[in-house]
C-alpha cells in the first residue's frame, strides 16, 4: 500500500471547495411508486423518455456491483470512458501547472485530453517488449505530476502490462495511477479491481464498448476509492448518462452469460486468426495479444492498408505510432469476416 498518498494534496482547491449542483432527482430520496412528479419542470406526457434519467444510475451500478464484486460506492459511470478520463483530469490537474504521464504507444485520448485541459503531458515510451521502463517513469515524476496512465491490456500493442511493474509504480508514485482495462475481458490477467482497497491512489476504468458489444450506447465505468468517487461525483454533469443508455445497459448486464459466450467466441476466433496470419508472407511479426485485436508487423504497412481498403476491408494502420513502424491492427471479427480477411491477405 502507498501510505504516502494523500488525496487532499492532489485535488484541485476549487474542486475541494465546490458545492455540487443538486438536481430535482437528487433531492427527492423516496420511492417513485404512485408519486406525482411536479418538481423538475418536465413534460408530463409519458413517452418513455419525458422524465430525467436517474442521476446516480443506481440500477446499472447494482448490476455491475454484483458482476464485478465491487461496492456501488466505488463506482462512477460516464458518457463513455472518455468522459470518465476527462473528469479525472478536471478533478486533479491544475491547468498550465500540473502534468500527467503516459506510456506510448498507447491510447491516444490521454494526450488529447491533456491538451484540452491545458495539462503538460510527459511521455515515457515503453521498451521494445512493450513494457514500462519503471526507473525512467520514476525519474520523470516531479511534484506537479498528478496522474499516470497505464493501459492494460494496451492499445495498440495488445499485450498486458507486467503486474509487478504496476505495483511498484502504485507504491512509489504519490499521484493517481489510472489503469485502463477496456480490454480486460479478453485477457488471462486478473483485473486490478480486486486491489482497490490496497491502493488508495488506484483508479480502474472499464467500458461496455468492447466485450459487452455496446459501443453505441457510450457507457464508461470508473472504479476507485469512495474518496475519489465522491470527488468525481461533485463535478460530473447531473444527468450525464441518459435514460436510453441506462435501459440498454441494464438489459445487457442481465444477460451476462450471453456476454461471456461472445467473449469466448471472440477469443476462439482470435486464436484461429493468429494461426492463419502465420501463413501470410509479407507479415514479418505477430505480436502476442490479450485483446480482441491483433497487431502485426508487415513489409509495408501503408501499401498493405491501401490494398485492403481497395478490397473492401477496413483495418487500422498504426505505423505512425512509436515503436510501431509498419504495423497493422486487425480487430477480431465474425468467423466469416475473419475468413474473408485471411483469404484477401493471401491474394495481396
Amino acid at each position: 500500500m502507498n501510505t504516502k498518498f494523500n488525496i487532499n494534496e492532489i485535488i484541485r482547491p476549487n474542486v475541494a471547495a465546490l458545492k455540487p449542483y443538486s438536481s430535482a432527482r437528487d433531492e427527492f430520496q423516496g420511492t417513485a411508486d404512485n408519486m406525482i412528479f411536479l418538481d423538475a419542470n418536465e413534460n408530463p406526457f409519458q413517452n418513455g423518455v419525458n422524465r430525467y434519467p436517474d442521476p446516480k444510475q443506481d440500477k446499472v451500478k447494482q448490476l455491475l456491483s454484483s458482476i464485478k464484486g465491487v461496492s456501488t460506492s466505488n463506482i462512477l459511470l460516464g458518457n463513455g470512458s472518455d468522459e470518465v478520463l476527462d473528469l479525472i483530469f478536471r478533478a486533479f490537474c491544475e491547468p498550465n501547472q500540473d502534468n500527467v504521464i503516459s506510456l506510448p504507444p498507447t491510447y491516444g485520448m490521454y494526450e488529447v485530453l491533456s491538451h484540452i485541459n491545458n495539462i503538460k503531458l510527459i511521455k515515457v515510451p515503453l521498451n521494445q517488449d512493450f513494457q514500462p521502463n519503471v526507473n525512467a517513469i520514476l525519474k520523470a515524476i516531479n511534484p506537479n505530476s498528478k496522474l499516470l496512465f497505464i493501459c492494460s491490456p494496451n492499445n495498440p500493442t495488445a499485450n498486458s502490462i507486467n503486474s509487478r511493474k504496476i505495483e511498484q509504480l502504485l507504491n512509489e508514485f504519490n499521484g493517481i495511477v489510472v489503469i485502463d482495462e477496456a480490454y480486460i475481458d479478453f485477457s488471462k490477467q486478473e483485473s486490478w479491481l480486486k486491489r482497490l482497497e490496497a491502493f488508495p491512489n488506484l483508479i480502474v476504468t472499464q467500458t461496455l464498448s468492447k466485450a459487452y458489444g455496446m459501443a453505441g450506447i457510450r457507457l464508461g465505468i470508473c472504479y476507485a476509492s469512495e474518496a475519489i468517487i465522491s470527488i468525481l461525483n461533485k463535478i460530473k454533469p447531473p444527468y450525464n448518462v441518459n435514460e436510453l443508455t441506462q435501459q440498454r445497459a441494464i438489459a445487457r448486464l442481465l444477460k451476462i452469460n450471453e456476454v461471456n459466450n461472445e467473449v469466448r467466441d471472440i477469443i476462439k476466433e482470435r486464436e484461429r486468426l493468429l494461426s492463419q496470419l502465420k501463413n501470410i508472407t509479407f507479415i514479418t511479426k505477430i505480436y502476442p495479444t490479450e485483446t480482441n485485436f491483433v497487431l502485426v508487423k508487415t513489409d509495408n504497412a501503408n501499401k498493405r492498408y491501401k490494398a485492403l481498403i481497395e478490397k473492401g476491408i477496413v483495418i487500422r494502420n498504426r505505423t505512425t505510432q512509436p515503436l510501431c513502424e509498419n504495423t497493422l491492427r486487425f480487430t477480431v471479427g465474425t468467423a466469416k469476416e475473419n475468413e474473408t480477411l485471411i483469404n484477401t491477405l493471401k491474394t495481396l
